[in-house]
């Protein structure tokens, strides 16, 4: 642990290719709620209306707790944090418990955002018809099965990708007042499967290892956290059994832990997805390619030679006319 500290100590939210880059970004998922008690909440209450239930309230207010004393522990004297929540009512209430444990001269600022918000599962849920319908997804597969009048993970995976467009500009033009002699931590709280697509577009991670992930418990949160060369790991915080009861492989374990050390401009060649999962027994190169070199590097001074002795004649004709 004082090595971890000691590590973490030694790189603060510094600019990273003219960027002034958070220290950390945390996702956080709502507190229990009505729905996640009993589902026929969503045949009467519209999905957005569903509040917490007590023991959801107590769940944030302690999940405040802990993420305080995570910032306050691992970041310099004046961290600060900046809050995005979804417009739901459930992460709502998430935030207002969890803000108990901030003072306002740490919260920089809040933003509702609503590309955050949960899959649309359609209007009101009829409990045996969505019991069905979700039956269904499982045979199809999660991220690409449309909820009828409702949302894909695919759809969810599109809007979140514009949001991290606009965090993006909001870090590059410094919206979010970030001072470079305070450490700066962005707080998402949002749901399961909002995060889990926010993980999946931000680590590049496939569609298969999508379908790997498991959800986030009530007011489970996990923290990407700056590394030494500007790349954002989950293995910084996290430990390698966390990550792998998460449903993340090895290759996807091993790339977070080398994400602590990389720099932004690097690549993991060591992770598979990059090509070995698009190709098959991929060769560094073919004998149909280096003689197709050598072939080229053999004509190329001949055609250089012929150009030189066409320009030459050329000239010498203008000169005698």
């Amino acid at each position: 642990m004082e090595e971890l500290q000691l590590k973490r100590g030694q790189h603060p939210s510094s600019p990273h290719g003219g960027r002034l880059l958070p220290k950390r970004i945390i996702l956080v998922r709502h507190g229990e709620s009505e729905g996640n008690l009993d589902t026929a909440a969503y045949s009467t209450t519209p999905d957005n209306k569903i509040p917490l239930t007590p023991l959801g309230k107590s769940q944030a207010r302690s999940a405040g707790a802990r993420l305080h004393d995570l910032i306050s522990r691992y970041s310099s004297p004046n961290w600060r944090v900046y809050f995005y929540v979804s417009p739901y009512e459930r992460t709502r209430s998430t935030l207002r418990e969890i803000g108990r444990s901030f003072s306002k001269r740490r919260i920089i600022g809040v933003r509702e955002e609503s590309r955050v918000r949960e899959q649309d599962f359609g209007n009101f849920q009829v409990k045996e018809r969505m019991q069905a319908i979700k039956q269904a997804r499982e045979r199809f597969g999660r991220f690409f099965y449309r909820f009828p009048e409702g949302e894909s993970a695919a759809d969810v995976f599109d809007r979140v990708s514009g949001f991290l467009e606009s965090l993006w500009r909001d870090i590059d033009y410094n919206r979010l007042h970030n001072d470079p002699a305070g450490d700066l931590n962005l707080i998402i709280i949002s749901h399961g499967l909002t995060s889990r697509v926010f993980l999946m577009k931000w680590f590049k991670w496939t569609v298969e290892q999508f379908e790997h992930l498991n959800n986030l418990g009530n007011c489970e949160f996990r923290v990407m956290e700056l590394g030494h060369g500007g790349e954002y790991s989950l293995a910084i915080h996290h430990t390698g059994k966390e990550l792998q009861e998460w449903g993340l492989s090895p290759e996807m374990i091993e790339d977070q832990k080398w994400r602590f050390q990389a720099s932004r401009s690097d690549w993991n060649e060591r992770c598979s997805w990059y090509l070995d999962e698009f190709f098959d027994n991929l060769l560094e190169t073919s004998d149909n390619e280096d003689k197709t070199l050598d072939d080229e590097q053999q004509i190329l001074p001949l055609e250089t030679s012929l150009d030189e002795d066409e320009t030459i004649d050329n000239e010498q004709i203008l000169i005698d006319s």
